[in-house]
């Protein structure tokens, strides 16, 4: 096990460096001048002349980027020349909210997706398994922004059940928070439940044909035991994968629904900063989003060797 996790960690920082080159790299392809932008409608030349310095626009590309690296591995993002705030505090800032909302989602995908995907395999060519694809394919079909804005007018407007928008702190109100995130949670919560149920109905068909499978129900144990003791557990490997690589998608920030709910998370500064031209805040977000999609995905590793010790083994861990 243990060489199996130096073996991963070995590939993280590589990783992470040409993320960087790229994220970097990238920001530069953007239109206009930054200092010219963020001086204002005036555009004094003493001002442009000064952000120039600040930012180290009149150096070269190789020594702009690696003033930033040595800014990124100090821990200093830039500041956000809009908010006049350290990067690192923005995002320390909407990255609770933001990870709240992936958190609710995430159970209730993991919740709706999983036991759906365990039915309708089981229930193959059964009216259970046309339901729970028909359900599927609605989640796939439909809109965030539309599946939002029917919400809200439904438990909002008509039913006046929950907050039609807005955020409030679960340390100042638990249950204003909860009635806050619910609709939202559940817009993007939905949409992953139907592809994690797509993706579990066909790893568990996989794992029911198989040779373990058929002698274990030969054995006699009961249905129950072969679906989750023996069944489940093999078919997790491509769950596993989904649901950390979904994961991440959720602490990107969901643009869409952030907005449609006035959610004040990643998506929200994620947009606010791009039209604003703030790059220091956008290479931030940006990089920190890539880093959680590789820790993520380093984590679905290490699950895979826990859910499955074979795999471990069969790389060459101890």
């Amino acid at each position: 096990m243990t060489t199996f996790l130096l073996r991963r960690f070995g590939a993280l920082l590589p990783t992470l460096l040409l993320v960087s080159i790229l994220i970097f790299s990238l920001q530069q392809l953007l239109p206009g001048d930054p200092a010219v932008i963020l001086a204002g409608e005036d555009r004094d030349p003493n001002v442009v002349a000064y952000l120039h310095e600040k930012l180290h626009l009149d150096s070269p590309l190789p020594m702009r980027y690696l003033y930033w690296l040595r800014g990124v591995v100090s821990g200093d993002l830039g500041e956000s020349m809009r908010m006049q705030k350290p990067v690192l505090a923005l995002i320390a800032e909407k990255l609770p909210v933001t990870v709240e909302l992936a958190c609710i989602a995430i159970l209730i995908a993991l919740a709706i997706g999983i036991p759906a995907g365990i039915v309708s395999a089981v229930a193959k060519n059964t009216a259970w398994d046309y339901v729970a694809n028909a359900i599927a394919l609605w989640g796939l079909s439909t809109p965030n922004f539309w599946l939002g804005i029917m919400l809200i007018l439904l438990f909002s407007v008509s039913l006046g059940w929950l907050p039609a928008s807005g955020y409030v702190s679960p340390f100042e109100d638990l249950r204003a928070n909860l009635a806050a995130m619910i609709m939202p949670a559940f817009v993007l919560g939905n949409a992953i439940a139907a592809v994690l149920m797509r993706h579990t109905r066909s790893a568990m068909l996989e794992v029911l044909s198989s040779d373990y499978v058929r002698t274990a129900r030969a054995k006699g144990l009961t249905p129950r035991a072969v679906i989750l003791k023996h069944a489940l557990r093999n078919a997790m490997i491509p769950i596993i994968t989904l649901g950390a690589l979904e994961f991440g998608a959720l602490l990107s920030g969901a643009v869409l629904t952030e907005q449609v709910f006035t959610i004040p998370g990643f998506g929200k500064l994620i947009v606010d900063a791009v039209f604003n031209r703030d790059y220091a805040v956008v290479q931030g977000v940006v990089l920190f989003t890539a880093t959680a999609y590789i820790v993520l995905n380093l984590l679905a590793d290490v699950a895979y060797a826990i859910a499955n010790p074979r795999l471990r083994h069969a790389g060459g861990g101890k």
